[in-house]
């Protein structure tokens, strides 16, 4: 019964780590001139919606051009998924071609005195990206299989990211042998050098003390 308990537990905790990182919500700070930089770890095929806007402190009026901000988002290949500049709010959504880190840059523009602009940003990937409450029509979709089909795909998604990181794993095993496989070799050279090094050090003394005549 406890083993079972806990790898219940162990089971959860999995699943709360997989998609912990899913979704992001953020506020930040952003200083006139510079240029803040987050990442997201997203996998192939995988869909990801981002929204972002600057706060108004005053509602109901435009923000002024010091209030602009230029935006980015690249993928670790270099591939540019999103460019928007001199805006104040934005949205983004694409469909990732290869795996790895996404990066989205948010850069002010340059103003005197210098400003701090505060933004929100979410950013979410996979399941959560998809939104149910546009597939499901209450003339056409139940409740309960609207429900259904959200849990299906929930459960489609965690399924995905588990084979992602257990290939992930399997990279990581394959870079660990090959490092101490490099670092036998590395040993063994340094051994064998260490021993030459030392009989031409013998050598050499031998030789120095037979013209000294000392042996």
């Amino acid at each position: 019964m406890f083993l079972n308990s806990k790898k219940l537990w162990t089971t959860i905790l999995l699943i709360l780590t997989i998609w912990s990182p899913i979704s992001q919500s953020l506020h930040f700070d952003l200083q006139s001139g510079r240029t803040k930089c987050i990442a997201e770890d997203i996998k192939s095929n995988s869909m990801t919606v981002g929204k972002y806007s600057i706060d108004n402190p005053h509602e109901g009026q435009a923000l002024p051009q010091s209030h602009k901000i230029t935006v980015k988002v690249t993928s670790n290949a270099g591939n540019n998924y999103h460019n928007a500049e001199q805006v104040d709010s934005g949205q983004f959504a694409f469909s990732a071609v290869e795996a790895g880190d996404y990066m989205a840059c948010f850069t002010a523009v340059d103003h005197k005195p210098e400003l701090a602009l505060s933004i929100d940003f979410e950013w979410k990937t996979g399941v959560q990206s998809k939104s149910w409450a546009k597939v499901a029509k209450k003339s056409q979709v139940e409740v309960m299989e609207f429900e259904v089909k959200s849990l299906l795909d929930t459960v489609n998604s965690i399924h995905e990211e588990m084979y992602y990181l257990r290939d992930r794993e399997e990279e990581m095993q394959d870079l660990n042998r090959s490092t101490n496989t490099k670092m036998a070799w590395l040993s063994v050279l340094s051994f064998f050098v260490c021993i030459g090094v030392a009989g031409m050090q013998f050598l050499h003394l031998k030789t120095f003390f037979e013209k000294k005549k000392v042996i």
